[in-house]
């Protein structure tokens, strides 16, 4: 991470092993904060380059037009090798980023995932979350303690924690994985064909959000599992009566 690049401080940081998988994930629920006044921040663990199509420097500028189109407040990538994820050198990063950044939440992968990537950044993010509320650990910075830790979905699912209703924003989402067209709708010339390359993977995403919004009565929903209870005021979904 160039250490020119300004960090600001932000309320939701989220973590995303590949440019791509930020908006696959979690991208509504980034819109939608945005949109509600809260600063984003988005951070790419690694540039993609094990990937079958496009090259390094096409996915970190699709992966800032979406950036865009999503309005975070900036993006970071860590540079972390592709297909190499894992080891006490990637906490202290993700830590460091994590303390310059000071969430109030932040969001990282599932643990379970078809991907390799995806289950090995969330062990590593797990970790750096924990270690970056210890003041002993790296202590040349001051430590930072996340006030929750969420994790969202990618290529699978799990029965969520709660859900995130992105109904309104969604159409954001399309246009923000609309930016990566080397991943899902790279030139026929070179192509290779992948999972992502067929229009099914775009439907499986939507039908996913589209699924979780139905179970919970509106259109589209992303969803999200937390380790600690959820405190709740009341049993009650609507205000007091007046």
């Amino acid at each position: 991470m160039p250490e020119s690049r300004e960090i600001a401080p932000v309320d939701l940081l989220v973590f995303g092993p590949h440019p791509d998988d930020i908006e696959i994930g979690i991208g509504g629920t980034v819109a939608r904060h945005v949109d509600r006044g809260a600063p984003v921040g988005l951070c790419d663990l690694t540039a993609g380059e094990m990937g079958s199509n496009g090259t390094v420097e096409e996915r970190l500028a699709e992966a800032e037009a979406a950036r865009a189109v999503l309005g975070a407040s900036w993006r970071v990538n860590l540079c972390w090798p592709d297909r190499a994820i894992g080891g006490p050198d990637q906490v202290r990063s993700a830590v460091a980023l994590i303390r310059r950044a000071r969430p109030r939440t932040i969001a990282i992968p599932y643990w379970t995932d078809r991907h390799p990537d995806h289950v090995a950044s969330s062990q590593v993010l797990s970790e750096a979350a924990f270690s970056s509320g210890l003041r002993r650990f790296e202590p040349s910075q001051p430590a930072w303690k996340p006030a929750r830790v969420c994790y969202y979905f990618i290529n699978d699912s799990a029965p969520p924690s709660f859900v995130v209703d992105v109904s309104e924003v969604y159409e954001r989402k399309r246009r923000a994985l609309a930016c990566y067209a080397s991943q899902f709708r790279p030139p026929e010339s070179d192509a290779v064909h992948t999972r992502l390359t067929s229009p099914r993977f775009l439907q499986l995403i939507e039908s996913r959000d589209a699924q979780f919004g139905a179970l919970s009565g509106v259109a589209f929903a992303e969803g999200f599992v937390v380790r600690d209870p959820i405190v709740l005021p009341d049993l009650f979904l609507e205000p007091a009566r007046s």
